[in-house]
This record gives C-alpha cells, structure tokens and sequence, in this order.
C-alpha cells in the first residue's frame, strides 16, 4: 500500500510540474513586417520652366504694379533684393516685365525693367498691356438748402465806411537870407551899449566930484 501511495504521489507530482510548465511557457511569436507601399512616388524638382528674371542686390526692394506704369496702374506690392521670379513678358515700350506674383488677381504683377535683369532661359516676349482700371464714381449729394440755411449763420450786409483824405502834409523848409550876413552881431551890440553906460556913469562921477 505504501508504495501504490508513493507512487501515485510522484505521478500526481510529475502531473502537476508538467501543468506549471505548460502555464508558464509562451510560444515564440513571429515578427511582424509591415508591407512596404509598391506605388511609384512623383519626384519634385524646384527648377521652374520659363524666364527667370532676378532683382538686382543694389536695390532693397521695388513696388510691382497691376500694369506697365506706375501712374496708370496701382501699386499692388514688392519684390526684394535679389530675389528670383518667373517672366512671362515685357511691354511694348520695353519699360515694364511682367512676372508671376501669387496673392493677386491672375497672379502677375509688372516690376521695371531696369531694375530686374534676366539670369535664365533665354529672352522675353513682347506682351499687350492690361486694361487701365476705371476710376471710381464720383458720388453726387444732393444738399438741401433749406437745412443749409438752419445751420449757417447768415451774413448781413452793411455799407462800406466813407473814405476821408488824410490833410496835407506840410513839409518845413529853410530860405537862405543872404541880409543876415551884414548884420552887426548881436553879443557885439551888447557889448557896445553896456560898454557906453559905464563910460556914461563913470562921467556922471567925474563931474560930481
């Protein structure tokens, strides 16, 4: 009996260690590959087709307008130093070079030609110039002139003041008398008379002595 026991011990105890090992082991897991795309990828290039026309580095920046003239046309921007730009034309004049310029209706713009010089691609063509933009209405209002007339303050008219001629201005002048030069002066004839009424008072004592 005790070996029977013994030996449904061990098996019960093998049975349980093979449980344990079954519990704990994991089978290895296969790596997964992520599938790689087969379509072909479009390759990008930055070399734009056409004329490619340059600022030159002497200018900080120049205004681009929406035609070939800067008094017909309104400023729409700049362009900075250096800065590259595709062509599209030159006006007929050869004044103005039209380029491509995003952010504004049709995406062109007109910069002047001596101020961009022409660094690929060949030359420009001669381009027609756009229509020159219509000048906006001038709006007509019609005034009220009975409201005017509540508002502002009316002018009455009064009579001019009577102008006076200032009198006459006298102006004093000097005649020359040739007469006083012959006349005795007159601190000599003082002199003259005093000198004559001592001598009359100095007699006058003589004889009363």
């Amino acid at each position: 009996m005790r070996v029977a026991r013994k030996s449904i011990f061990f098996v019960f105890f093998l049975l349980m260690l093979g449980g344990m090992a079954l519990a704990f082991h994991s089978p290895a897991r296969s790596p997964v590959h992520a599938q790689q795309p087969t379509g072909s990828i479009p390759t990008v290039t930055g070399t734009p087709s056409g004329v490619i026309v340059a600022v030159y580095l002497d200018r900080a920046q120049e205004d681009v307008y929406a035609g070939p003239s800067e008094y017909l046309y309104p400023r729409i921007g700049v362009v900075l130093a250096g800065q590259e730009m595709p062509a599209y034309g030159i006006s007929e004049d050869g004044d103005y070079v039209q380029i491509y310029y995003p952010g504004v209706p049709d995406s062109v713009a007109w910069v002047y030609a001596p101020y961009v010089k022409v660094i690929k691609n060949g030359e420009l063509p001669r381009l027609p110039a756009p229509p020159t933009p219509t000048p906006a209405a001038t709006r007509v209002v019609n005034i009220n002139p009975t409201l005017v007339a509540a508002f502002v303050t009316p002018v009455v008219p009064t009579r001019m003041p009577t102008f006076t001629a200032p009198a006459p201005l006298a102006i004093a002048t000097f005649v020359d008398d040739a007469s006083a030069v012959n006349r005795v002066p007159t601190g000599l004839l003082i002199f003259g008379l005093g000198f004559i009424g001592a001598l009359g008072t100095l007699i006058s004592f003589l004889r009363g002595r």
